[in-house]
Formats: structure tokens, sequence, C-alpha cells
């Protein structure tokens, strides 16, 4: 599986070519450490970037991952402040390896999405995800790419720390590879190909529901 997305736009996607220090790109998924929330809905950023590498390392505000694809530098940043304080480490692994907003993508969840919809944005609100608004104040604003992966909201009014913080159902479970391996090539694309392009490719519109024909009056038979 990884082999396959390392090398999915290019045989030599991934290699040992020179890289322009210029094309650096920071690629970040949102969780919480620990085995406690490994398998949470909220730890769906962490497990994407897992797809993409097995060789991670301690590094300050996270564990982080570096790859090349296309002659460009990936950074993978599983960040180790917990979901409130993201922007600490996103902030940090920008300023010191100077990568500019542009290359940053934020890979997050998303419970306003029906479960496994991705989505893919240049900007955008923090719609509530502590994560985001860590971001958004610690970088100086919301300008930046962000994946959003849908979880859904199968829950009770004031349940939602309690599902997002739960671990997948059977049902998900089932689901989770096709939404990671997707999430993943469109991480990939975000760098190779630029953002407008893997919209284009990836985003998945709305379902639009079906409308249901009213039935036919019968004809009042005359007397």
């Amino acid at each position: 599986m990884l082999s396959f997305l390392r090398n999915l736009f290019s045989p030599s996607s991934v290699s040992s070519e020179a890289t322009d220090p210029a094309m650096k790109f920071l690629l970040v998924g949102l969780g919480n450490p620990g085995p406690k929330y490994e398998n949470t809905r909220h730890n769906v950023g962490f497990r994407v970037l897992e797809q993409l590498s097995e060789d991670w390392s301690s590094c300050s505000h996270g564990h982080m991952a570096r790859i090349k694809h296309r002659g460009k530098q990936l950074l993978l940043l599983k960040p180790d402040t917990f979901m409130n304080l993201s922007g600490k480490a996103v902030r940090y692994w920008m300023q010191k390896e100077n990568i500019p907003k542009e290359r940053v993508l934020v890979i997050v969840d998303d419970l306003h999405l029906d479960f496994a919809q991705l989505r893919l944005r240049g900007k955008g609100s923090d719609a509530g995800h502590n994560g985001l608004k860590s971001i958004d104040q610690l970088t100086g604003g919301n300008n930046y790419a962000r994946l959003r992966c849908g979880i859904g909201r199968d829950f009770h009014p004031g349940q939602q720390a309690d599902y997002v913080l739960g671990e997948w159902n059977s049902k998900e479970r089932e689901g989770l590879p096709e939404l990671l391996k997707t999430a993943a090539e469109m991480s990939l694309s975000f760098c190779a190909h630029g953002l407008q392009n893997t919209m284009n490719k990836f985003n998945q519109g709305k379902k639009k529901k079906k409308k249901e024909k009213a039935p036919e009056k019968e004809e009042k038979k005359k007397e």
C-alpha cells in the first residue's frame, strides 16, 4: 500500500533525486497523541499520513517522516501537542523550514461531512474544530489548504465530544481503508499537481437526493 501510494503519479515519484530546497511541503495530520486516541475518529489525520510512510521519528512538537515526491520534499507531521494546541507545532515547523502557507496542507476530521466524504479547500473557517482554530490563531489566519475527512455525525445532542473521541464502529472500519487511501492520494496530488487541479479531480459534490414522484391523482369518474 505504501509503495503504491508513493509511486501513484510517477514511477520515480519518491526517489533519492535532488530536491529543490524551495519546494518543501508541510503535510500536517491532526490528532491526539498516545494509544488511547489511536483508533478514534478525531485521529483520522494521523492515519492518513501513516499511509505515506512507516519511517517516523520524534521531533520538536511531534513525530515526523520525510519523503520525496516528484522532486519535492514532503515533511509529514503528527503533532504531539494535543488537538487544541496544534497551531504551536504547525507554526514551529513552518518557521524552521521556511515553508509558506501555500505549501501547507492540514488533514482534519470533519463531522459536517458524511463518513468517507472528502473535501479539499484552499482556506475556510474552523467550523468549530479546535485544531483548526489553534492553527488560525498561531499562524495568522485561515488561508492554508485543508483536507476535510468526513466522519459523519451519528450522535445525539450533547454527545459530540464522545463521538469524535470514540473509536470507529464496525461499518466504518470496513470503509476506512478506502477513505485513507484516497485521502493519501489527494495529499500527494496537492504537492505534485497543485490545489486547484486536485480539487477538480477529487472533490466530491453533495449527493443529490432523488425527488420522489408525487402520486398521480386519480381522475374522478364522471357519473
